[in-house]
């Protein structure tokens, strides 16, 4: 845990292999016509046959009946307490693309193309999840927005996601959001939650009305969420609290970022999962730890689209036994959070967790589900000690105290 530093010379170094596999908004719940997640639901043989050879549980991203974004859900699972670990949703962004110019005393936030209806209430949050191919035009066109006194670059990201960097003397991201996480209701003004923090307010809604205003005739992207203000974050090093060579293999840019600023190697990789896998084959002799990304179940949940969560599983699951064949020491098959699919949308229900290693005999359990997760050894543990697990049976730590 990176906030134990008592522990740290427990941790030793040693060829011992981790790989931790998130599946983002891994968890689910019960569909009301069948009673079923989407993990009991999905035909998962490579999956449900890993977890009859391993170790089970749950894991509480940050306190039971909280629930996470995807920056404190990852946070927690590489050892940081996200509530003292808090990174905005826009460095993440911004570290995560290349090419962002941001420096210390900028402010960015994560930028959502959004559609809203001619009353100015919000229709669709992602704007129908526009693909890059429409969203960039657009993010040249805001990038001509000026605001007086203040920069302002606008950088697309993927989809419907870009970056806004704010730049100029004494400004705080210490500033709400707009986005109200629900339909039917109108946009939030950003406010200063600091007298140092007005300047950065005015010009988020200055930038904001110029926006509506240049995209009011698009169909679907006629208007800009800002969220997750923040400026440039220093944290501590993973590498070196752990004595790890960490590498991370992902393939949307906010996890890119989240791992280069905890001090992670990032590896360039294409834009699939199967591409992910290359990079992990090709690059596997290099590093002693792996953090992999999938997306498509966190989408799918997002979306409320139960049927393509499991399709999403499923095409998961056809990759295991590339993974497997790596045969790491340690594998870890973990979430960030939850998301159902009945909800359409991140919830605060445990998270299931596979631990894979020569000292897991496995548990008889029926599969891999929140329900056989519930059940296992693991118990139902805070998501920072998955590291410590992981550490423990890589052999990668030693005895503490005499």
């Amino acid at each position: 845990m990176i906030d134990l530093p008592l522990l740290r010379d427990c941790f030793a170094s040693s060829d011992a292999k981790i790989v931790m596999l998130v599946v983002d908004g891994l968890g689910g719940a019960p569909h009301p016509d069948t009673g079923k997640s989407e993990l009991e639901a999905a035909k998962l043989p490579n999956l449900n046959a890993l977890a009859q050879r391993s170790a089970l549980g749950l894991t509480i991203p940050v306190l039971p009946g909280v629930t996470p974004g995807s920056g404190p859900g990852h946070m927690a699972l590489f050892g940081y307490d996200p509530l003292k670990h808090v990174i905005g949703r826009g460095a993440l962004e911004a570290m995560g693309v290349a090419g962002v110019d941001f420096q210390d005393g900028d402010v960015v936030a994560r930028g959502n193309f959004c559609t809203v209806d001619a009353n100015g209430l919000l229709v669709d949050r992602r704007a129908g999840r526009i693909p890059s191919r429409l969203s960039e035009p657009l993010c040249r066109e805001l990038d001509r927005i000026k605001v007086d006194s203040i920069d302002i670059r606008v950088y697309p990201v993927m989809d419907y996601r870009f970056v806004l960097r704010m730049r100029g003397d004494g400004l705080s991201d210490d500033l709400t959001e707009m986005d109200p996480q629900r339909t039917g209701v109108p946009l939030q003004n950003v406010k200063a939650l600091s007298i140092k923090a007005k300047s950065a307010a005015e010009a988020c809604n200055e930038f904001v009305r110029q926006a509506r205003q240049l995209l009011m005739d698009e169909e679907r992207a006629n208007m800009v969420i800002l969220r997750g203000f923040s400026g440039m974050p220093h944290m501590p090093s993973m590498a070196r609290a752990y004595g790890l060579n960490p590498a991370a293999i992902a393939a949307y840019p906010m996890y890119r970022g989240l791992a280069s600023i905890l001090g992670m190697t990032v590896l360039p990789t294409g834009a699939t999962f199967e591409d992910e896998l290359d990079t992990l084959e090709a690059r596997y002799h290099e590093h002693d730890f792996f953090f992999i990304h999938y997306k498509h179940t966190d989408t799918a949940g997002e979306d409320g689209d139960f049927d393509a969560k499991m399709k999403a599983l499923e095409d998961l699951d056809s990759y295991l036994p590339r993974l497997l064949d790596l045969r790491p020491d340690v594998l870890l098959i973990a979430g960030d959070h939850s998301t159902p699919s009945i909800m359409a949308n991140h919830s605060w229900h445990p998270v299931p967790l596979l631990l894979h290693s020569k000292w897991t005999g496995g548990e008889r359990s029926d599969g891999f589900s929140e329900r056989t997760c519930a059940r296992g050894s693991l118990g139902t543990i805070k998501a920072i000690h998955v590291m410590l697990m992981a550490m423990a049976h890589a052999g990668k730590m030693s005895r503490f105290g005499a």
